[in-house]
């Protein structure tokens, strides 16, 4: 294994230090704290030590990348509603939503997600695939 290798490991091994300052950029990133300074504070670490791992150490939903899924979907009300509370459901960040105009009662529709927690991709594109009114789902682009 190279030096530079991503690994994941179980947080209940890790040095407490690494989810202090995981604590200290969620305190940032949910506006709870607004300088680095009270945010390591509150986390109960160093500036120093913040500093040394807030480039290296992530919580495993940031890690995941960006899906983006293509829809077929009928030209009917509450279609992309039902696509988007069952992508909430598996805890799915939208990030965009393209829908044209439809055609022949169909519209085409892009959704790009992230942090999909649980579960894998073809369980949720069947789960999506099911859905009342989606004529067909498909994996566009994966980042």
């Amino acid at each position: 294994m190279s030096k530079n290798s991503l690994v994941l490991v179980d947080s209940k091994v890790l040095p407490e230090v690494y989810l202090k300052v995981l604590d200290a950029k969620r305190f940032l990133a949910e506006g709870e704290c607004k300088e680095i300074s009270d945010a390591v504070k509150k986390a109960g670490i160093s500036r120093s030590a913040y500093y040394k791992y807030k480039d290296y150490v992530f919580p495993f939903n940031q890690m995941q990348g960006i899906i983006t899924l293509f829809f077929i979907v009928s030209d009917k009300t509450g279609v992309l509603s039902s696509i988007l509370l069952a992508l909430a459901e598996v805890g799915a960040n939208v990030l965009t939503i393209n829908q044209n105009i439809p055609v022949n009662s169909v519209a085409d529709v892009s959704i790009s997600i992230q942090n999909v927690s649980g579960g894998d991709l073809q369980e949720l594109i069947d789960r999506l695939g099911a859905l009342k009114g989606v004529k067909d789902v498909r994996v566009l682009a994966r980042q």
